[in-house]
């Protein structure tokens, strides 16, 4: 008993002492994807997505870097705009640009095991989204595509997270205290969306390590001649990640495990991409786009993920900037509790945190359906026996209205 009480400790103690790592990363990495969400306007974009060539995917790169990094978020936003005329293609970009060329993800990698890491995460989402245009039709007929799509139209159009703007200059934006209102709700509600998702992560990452460098070296290949550990790597990575059903930002604590453990670089990247084909996230496909076009992008994205973790490997190869010498530590990775500059960083994102969340309690709401935080002033809103009630999307409001009808109006589902 005492040791399994000793086990939970140090990997509660591990999880804590990684969050203070990164909390500020994460801090100021969320304030910046609130600020694009909020202050770029997403409308017009959309409008240039209908398309499936070379313009049409780099906007949905655009978009997607742009968007928050929740992998869920993600593949709603790609589902709608494919309902809306988007190539399946540029679907796809999207939920790639999405989930790997976003602010926050780069920066937790860059604290926790490097700026190389950043840097490959960044260029190799540009190179999946590549790979992926020019493998689609490999993949995916013409017909099949028009067949997901109906599906896609036919399928219920279930509860998106919409972010919040408004039609300002940039001047008017920094100084008006309802355009920052703007972005302290888009901050809270990726928030809303992710904690769990991040809060698993840190978690999974501090029970894992009390596993020991003999487990990683049991299942990672390294004794072998090259390139069969880095081979045997790069196919392994995104099984853990399917199987570990945590994805986004989530992932990045499992993946500094990992590498500490002895995976190979190209093995650590093939992890970080592959947060699009966990489980979860497949039952979703499959119900926004039928059985056989989720066997077939899954396929895909497999696929994507495998050749560019293989391809950015030797690309840092030749530039000689995969690190090299001792793998980072336990003690590395997982930190400690110090009067230094880390304590301020984490102090300044801790002042940034409550200050977007206060201003979404000045002016906001709790959508009686999903419970996500609303401005008052830009929600939709019905009135029930002199009871004002404040909605993120139509789609709430309309649940709320049918629930009713029925006698028992009330939360239908969890953000």
């Amino acid at each position: 008993m005492n040791a399994v009480l000793d086990v939970i400790w140090h990997g509660l103690r591990d999880a804590l002492l990684m969050a203070w790592e990164v909390w500020w990363a994460l801090v100021l990495g969320f304030a910046i994807s609130a600020i694009v969400q909020a202050w770029v306007p997403r409308e017009r974009v959309e409008r240039a997505l209908s398309g499936g060539g070379p313009r049409s995917v780099a906007w949905a790169t655009g978009l997607g870097a742009a968007s928050s990094s929740c992998s869920y978020a993600a593949i709603a936003i790609a589902k709608s705009l494919f309902q809306k005329g988007a190539s399946a293609v540029s679907a796809l970009a999207f939920q790639f640009a999405s989930t790997n060329l976003v602010w926050e993800l780069g920066l937790v990698l860059w604290v926790l095991i490097g700026w190389q890491f950043t840097v490959a995460e960044y260029v190799g989402g540009m190179v999946m989204i590549v790979l992926m245009a020019v493998l689609l039709r490999l993949f995916v007929s013409h017909s099949l595509e028009r067949e997901a799509r109906a599906h896609a139209v036919a399928a219920d159009t279930g509860h998106q997270h919409h972010s919040v703007g408004s039609e300002l200059t940039w001047r008017q934006r920094v100084t008006s205290f309802a355009a920052w209102s703007d972005v302290a709700h888009n901050f809270r509600g990726d928030w809303q969306m992710l904690w769990k998702e991040i809060s698993i992560g840190f978690l999974l990452a501090g029970f894992v390590a009390q596993f020991g460098n003999g487990f990683f070296e049991s299942l990672f290949v390294s004794n072998a001649p090259e390139p069969i550990p880095t081979i045997e790597n790069v196919l392994i990575g995104p099984l853990i990640a399917v199987l570990s059903f945590v994805c986004s930002v989530g992932n990045v604590p499992l993946a500094a495990v990992l590498w500490s453990g002895g995976i190979s670089f190209a093995g650590v990247l093939a992890f970080l991409f592959a947060d699009l084909i966990v489980l979860p996230i497949l039952a979703i496909y499959r119900k926004y786009y039928g059985f056989s076009f989720t066997v077939r992008i899954t396929a895909l994205m497999f696929v994507t993920m495998v050749l560019a973790g293989l391809l950015i490997n030797a690309l840092f190869s030749v530039l000689g900037a995969i690190p090299s010498g001792p793998r980072p530590s336990r003690a590395d990775i997982f930190g400690s509790l110090q009067v230094n500059y880390k304590l301020f960083l984490n102090v300044v994102g801790l002042a940034i945190f409550a200050t977007m969340f206060w201003i979404t309690r000045r002016r906001g709401a709790t959508d009686p359906m999903c419970g996500m935080t609303v401005d008052r002033a830009k929600a939709f809103k019905k009135e029930v026996a002199g009871t004002t009630y404040y909605f993120c999307s139509q789609h709430c409001m309309n649940a709320f209205e049918g629930g009713e009808q029925h006698g028992h109006a009330g939360p239908a589902h969890a953000h």
